[in-house]
């Protein structure tokens, strides 16, 4: 997925959703600047379309969409197209565990073998300390992304077959010693809740949460969406000066780390429940004001580049499902999420009553950015500034950056073995099977439980080939390095992504493939 952008309460919130007359005096510029800055982001970041919902003092400000939701059927973005919000799904299962400790049923604290017995993690020491608390806020030794192939781009593993593959997945820090991104962690949370409830995570969640919010259009698992639902938004990636049309299921394997599909509508009443301590607005209580300020306290600590201060921020982490750092003197909660081809983006100001979510159905999220700072200049007061010129800038560098990427020429090239030598099977002890075969005078690769990873192999230098994908799309061609004994019969190889700008869960450095 791509990198995360880095991102108490006020009481007595006027409840529902629908606007009332007595606006506060901020909301028509509000309104106005997130609807100006939307519309200017459509064309700044060449994307089809964008959908946003902010409210503030218990209002919706607005909730609706700009552009269209696939470039194919040229249909509209509304207030109710379903959209992959991806990694925003890790707040919702925190807010799951939430209602799980309400009821007594587990503990924060709890340690993870106490409710999945059968977990197992490559280091002893935290297979047996690792708590509930510690998967919520990616502190467990895992590195960035470790062990994402397992469900990324979409495999055919089941759970438990992805819990079984952790044990083998490399440990690269100390427990507890930083912050690393894991997907995985998330997917081992949702499966405590799982075990805990007596229901599958979607079950338990879209029951527990989504019905008591009215989020009546919202699922879990692009699967389940009905049938009969075409305001579904379809995702699009710029290559080469074009928009690629890129339908994928919004991350179905990632279940309780990001496979949550909702529209801004819904998304109105998440935000609502969010800024009035955990009450819904028809004024059921989801989750205690104790639970939400045990989310958005800061459990892992992140850096703070010096720059950080002029936006008036001194520290920055991460707590259970969100990322927490103080902004102009207050406090901020935000969250992103990213698939290919989709981005979503929420921002909570609990001590100003406000909050938003931008979602989009391309990958530029420099136009989320821009919204939601320009929406902030409004409501803090914020000094003045182009964001949508900013932030389309830095993107039309990137791009330009991607489109002029080449993989530098090896010196002193030598040559490959035969290349029937490299055919066979090969096993990652996490991932599983990855075959190589000839195919009239071409090696090709097939991870064999990833659909969307095929590919051919071509010579760079000695043993050294790169893998190329047969969709280009997916950004992450990679190097594959065979090793070979001392009478030329490979034994293993391993592989790294030959580009920075690719996607982190493509963790093909953590593979270890032994030939069979």
């Amino acid at each position: 997925m791509k990198s995360v952008s880095q991102l108490l309460l006020a009481s007595a919130l006027t409840l529902g959703v629908t606007a009332c007359s007595d606006k506060p005096e901020t909301a028509p510029d509000l309104e106005q600047k997130i609807r100006d800055t939307a519309e200017q982001s459509l064309k700044a970041f060449n994307i089809p379309g964008i959908a946003v919902v902010a409210v503030k003092d218990g209002e919706v400000v607005l909730a609706e969409g700009f552009g269209v939701r696939d470039i194919e059927s040229n249909e509209p973005v509304t207030a109710t197209t379903l959209f992959g919000i991806a990694s925003h799904t890790k707040a919702f299962t925190a807010a799951a565990i939430a209602t799980l400790v309400e009821q007594d049923k587990l503990s924060w604290d709890d340690k993870v073998i106490e409710h999945i017995p059968e977990f197992k993690l490559a280091d002893p020491y935290i297979t047996r300390e690792l708590t509930v608390r510690d998967l919520l806020s990616h502190r467990s030794g895992l590195g960035l992304g470790a062990g994402d192939l397992m469900i990324w781009p979409n495999t055919n593993k089941t759970t438990d077959e992805v819990l079984a593959g952790l044990a083998h997945v490399p440990i690269k820090h100390g427990f507890r010693e930083r912050f690393d991104y894991n997907n995985l962690m998330f997917v081992t949370a949702g499966e405590v809740i799982s075990r805990v409830s007596g229901m599958p995570y979607h079950q338990y969640v879209e029951q527990t949460l989504f019905q008591a919010m009215q989020m009546n259009e919202s699922t879990i698992g692009f699967s389940r969406i009905d049938a009969d639902n075409e305001n579904v938004a379809v995702g699009t990636i710029e290559m080469d000066g074009e928009l690629h049309r890129f339908p994928l299921d919004f991350l179905e394997d990632f279940a309780a780390a990001g496979a949550t599909a909702a529209s801004v509508d819904d998304m109105s009443r998440w935000l609502l429940t969010l800024l009035n301590e955990g009450k819904t607005p028809n004024g059921s209580q989801l989750f205690s004001g104790d639970s939400l300020n045990a989310m958005w306290q800061l459990e892992t600590p992140l850096p703070v580049a010096a720059s950080a201060a002029e936006q008036g921020t001194y520290f920055r982490g991460y707590g259970l499902g969100w990322f927490v750092k103080d902004y102009y003197g207050v406090k901020h909660i935000s969250h992103s999420g990213g698939i290919l081809g989709m981005l979503s983006f929420t921002t909570v100001i609990p001590e100003e009553e406000f909050a938003i979510t931008v979602l989009s159905n391309q990958q530029a999220f420099g136009a989320l950015t821009a919204i939601v700072e320009e929406s902030l200049e409004v409501v803090l007061d914020t000094p003045d500034k182009d964001w949508v010129a900013q932030q389309s800038e830095k993107y039309r560098e990137f791009i330009q950056e991607k489109a002029d990427f080449s993989v530098e020429p090896a010196d002193d090239i030598q040559p490959p073995l035969v290349l029937e030598q490299y055919v066979g099977e090969y096993n990652d002890a996490w991932y599983g099977d990855v075959l190589i075969s000839s195919n009239n005078g071409e090696l090709r690769i097939d991870f064999t439980h990833t659909e969307m990873l095929k590919g051919r192999l071509e010579h760079y230098n000695g043993n050294t080939f790169i893998v190329r994908w047969d969709q280009p799309l997916l950004e992450a061609d990679a190097f594959i390095d065979f090793d070979v004994d001392r009478g030329n019969q490979v034994k293993t190889a391993t592989m790294e992504a030959v580009a920075d700008f690719t996607d982190f869960s493509f963790d093909f450095h953590n593979l270890k493939l032994q030939k069979q």
